[in-house]
């Protein structure tokens, strides 16, 4: 037995040798990494190309890195997000409940929103001298209200650790050449050690045939964030009408949003809207965006609650004219519009309503219907559902797993959030995962 503790007592102090020896490689390794100089290309210049490329600085400053930008102008869709103003992110901590926005993604990202989440957001712009606002609705702007003090933060971090940025450089195809990228441009072919492609949603799969050629699965882009037409509908007649609360479901699906809804001039818009078009962009795609939708203009109110409102009000305001009398949280335009709907004079007394009447009424304020036809890009804020299929990328690293020294980040995986901010913060941290992984 004393034999074979001594030998029990030699293997693990072996063990721990080659284990203390291991950690001290690996230590030596990310050393060497650290001083290490490469060169790489960030492919499109938008949120998540520009936060690849601070990222890469920020952990190998060594590196070379050049951002490759199509057209004459970055951070385009900064510039225009949340009416000018950028909403930054969502004041959401918990990864699995931040990751519950995103209609696409939303697994993949729970465990990239524990490398780089909401709180390193706020923490990373703290740093660069930008105050981050929370909003009672949870949106987090600038304290300036205004998308060009995040621009100037991206610059200027950009030129302080001279990243360069050449501008009408659309690159065509990537082909290897033994261990380095040749990016082929209209101008000239670059060479890179290694690249992250950045170039975000594509309206068409087309747009992505030189990622597929790469051996990347591409799941199919359909436009998401949208607002509904309704050409010809009455109803458009009171446009800039905002209903606070409201229910909207695609009729003969599971498909609902909920939320402030907005009356435009082209049909419907607002959050219930907009949340509806995310959750159910390849559904209603597939309707070719012509659908009916039911709409509660009392938010969840149900019908046998509002049988009590109205029977309260017929018992002790009878007398007067429904025109005059508007006992729901719905403006007066819309209550018109609702009443004229029904056939009802706005002349009519409460205390005269026959029950047909009464069910008309019923019917128009909690199941409300309207024919869809056609969509509109939500204030140019363009997004998509698609791009390159998650299987395809490693979390941990954003590393293409059929190409090695290959890296995705932003709208160019299959991953969308709703509005509210989600997009950007899906992008700073795939940018962040994606430029620390180039050293990995």
């Amino acid at each position: 037995m004393s034999i074979f503790l001594r030998y029990y007592e030699h293997i693990i102090t072996l063990c721990s040798f080659y284990m203390d020896l291991r950690t001290k490689i690996k230590a030596v390794y990310r050393q060497l990494k650290y001083f290490y100089k490469m060169k790489i290309a960030i492919i499109g210049g938008g949120a998540a190309g520009f936060f690849s490329a601070l990222s890469i600085k920020q952990h190998f400053p060594n590196h070379e890195v050049i951002i490759l930008e199509k057209t004459t102008k970055v951070l385009a869709k900064v510039k225009i997000s949340g009416g000018g103003r950028c909403n930054v992110t969502f004041d959401q901590r918990n990864s699995i409940e931040l990751s519950k926005h995103y209609p696409r993604g939303e697994n993949y990202l729970k465990k990239a929103f524990d490398i780089f989440g909401v709180g390193d957001t706020f923490q990373w712009f703290s740093e660069r001298g930008v105050a981050l606002k929370v909003y009672p609705d949870g949106c987090v702007f600038p304290v300036a209200n205004d998308s060009q003090v995040i621009i100037d933060c991206f610059m200027r971090e950009a030129s302080r650790l001279r990243i360069k940025i050449e501008y009408q450089a659309a690159v065509q195809a990537i082909r290897l050449d033994q261990d380095k990228f040749i990016l082929e441009t209209r101008e000239k072919n670059y060479q890179f050690d290694k690249v992250i492609i950045t170039s975000g949603g594509q309206p068409k799969k087309s747009g992505m045939d030189w990622l597929e050629k790469l051996g990347h699965a591409i799941v199919d882009p359909v436009p998401s964030l949208f607002t509904f037409n309704m050409p010809g509908n009455p109803i458009t007649a009171l446009m800039g009408n905002v209903v606070e609360k409201a229910v909207v479901k695609v009729e003969g699906t599971k498909l609902v949003g909920k939320g402030p809804l907005l009356i435009t001039h082209w049909g419907m818009s607002g959050p219930a809207i907009l949340l509806l078009s995310a959750w159910g962009a390849r559904v209603l795609n597939e309707k070719e965006y012509k659908f009916a939708v039911l709409v509660n203009w009392l938010n969840d109110q149900k019908e046998m609650e509002l049988q009590i409102v109205m029977s309260t009000v017929i018992a002790t305001q009878g007398g007067k004219m429904m025109g005059n009398l508007n006992p729901f949280p719905i403006s007066n335009r819309l209550w018109h519009f609702l009443l004229q709907k029904c056939a009802l004079s706005l002349e009519l007394r409460w205390q005269d309503l026959g029950s047909k009447s009464i069910n008309k009424i019923m019917n128009v304020l909690i199941n409300d219907r309207y024919e869809v036809s056609g969509k509109t890009t939500f204030k140019e804020e363009f997004v998509t559902a698609g791009g390159i299929a998650l299987k395809d990328v490693d979390i941990r690293t954003m590393e293409s797993k059929i190409i090695p020294g290959l890296h995705f980040a932003g709208e160019v995986l299959d991953i969308d959030g709703i509005t509210g901010g989600y997009n950007f913060q899906a992008a700073w941290t795939t940018g962040f995962i994606a430029g620390k992984g180039v050293g990995e």
